[in-house]
C-alpha cells in the first residue's frame, strides 16, 4: 500500500507542473488564466497566445500523463515496500488519476489549473497507446459535426470507458477509465452550462482538418 502511496503522491506532484503556467514564468509571459476562458489548458493557450505555446503547453500537459503511468508506475523506489501482488495493476491507474487530479488542482499554481484532457490523454498513452484511438476518433468526430471543443472532451472521455468497459473490463483499469471520465465532466461543467445556454463558443467546422480557425 506504501508503494502507491508514494507513487500517487509523485504522480500528483508532477501533475501540478502546469505546461502553460511553467512556459509563462520562463518567457515572462502573462498568466492565461486571467484571459480568455481563464483555463489553463492548450486550448486556452492557442487563442489567447499562439500555435507555438499552445503546442509545448500539449507537449508538458500530455508528457507528464506519460511519465506518470509509463514511467513512474513502474519504477522502483528504494526503501519504499512494493505493493502485494494483488495490488500491483494498481499502481498505473493510481497514478493516472492523480496526476490528472494535480492537473486541475495544482499544489504549486493555487489549486487552479486546466481541464485534465492532454494529461488524461498522456495517461491513456502509458498504459496502451490503442486506448487513445477510440477517444481520439471520438473527439476528432465531435468537433467536426457539433463545432464543441468541450463537448468533444467529454465524449472522447466517456469513449475510452465506453470501451474499456466492453473490451478489457478489469477492475483497475475500468475504475481508472470511469473516474477519469467522471472528472473530464466536471472540469467541463461551465462548457456544459454555456452549451445549455447557447453562449458557448464554436471551432468551425473541419477547422482541424486546415480550414481557418474559428473561434475555440
Amino acid at each position: 500500500m506504501s508503494e502507491l502511496l508514494v507513487k500517487g503522491a509523485l504522480a500528483y506532484l508532477l501533475g501540478s507542473i502546469i505546461g502553460s503556467l511553467l512556459i509563462a514564468h520562463l518567457i515572462g509571459g502573462v498568466d492565461i488564466r486571467t484571459l480568455g476562458s481563464g483555463n489553463a489548458g492548450a486550448t486556452n493557450a492557442l487563442r489567447v497566445v499562439g500555435r507555438k505555446v499552445a503546442f509545448w503547453v500539449l507537449l508538458i500537459d500530455v508528457a507528464k500523463g506519460w511519465i506518470a503511468t509509463g514511467r513512474l508506475a513502474p519504477w522502483v523506489i528504494p526503501g519504499i515496500p512494493p505493493a502485494p501482488t494483488a495490488l500491483e495493476a494498481w499502481c498505473a491507474p493510481v497514478c493516472g488519476l492523480a496526476v490528472m487530479v494535480g492537473h486541475v488542482y495544482p499544489v504549486w499554481f493555487g489549486f487552479r489549473g486546466g481541464k485534465g484532457v492532454a494529461t488524461l490523454l498522456g495517461a491513456v498513452l502509458g498504459i496502451s497507446a490503442w486506448l487513445l484511438l477510440p477517444m481520439i476518433l471520438t473527439w476528432l468526430i465531435a468537433v467536426i459535426l457539433f463545432g464543441f471543443v468541450g463537448l468533444a472532451s467529454i465524449l472522447g472521455a466517456v469513449a475510452l470507458a465506453a470501451w474499456v468497459a466492453v473490451t478489457n473490463p478489469v477492475p483497475p483499469l475500468l475504475t481508472f477509465a470511469t473516474l477519469s471520465a467522471a472528472l473530464i465532466v466536471f472540469t467541463h461543467r461551465s462548457n456544459i452550462a454555456r452549451m445549455r445556454a447557447g453562449t458557448e463558443s464554436r471551432a468551425r467546422r473541419l477547422w482541424l482538418l486546415g480550414t481557418r480557425r474559428g473561434r475555440v
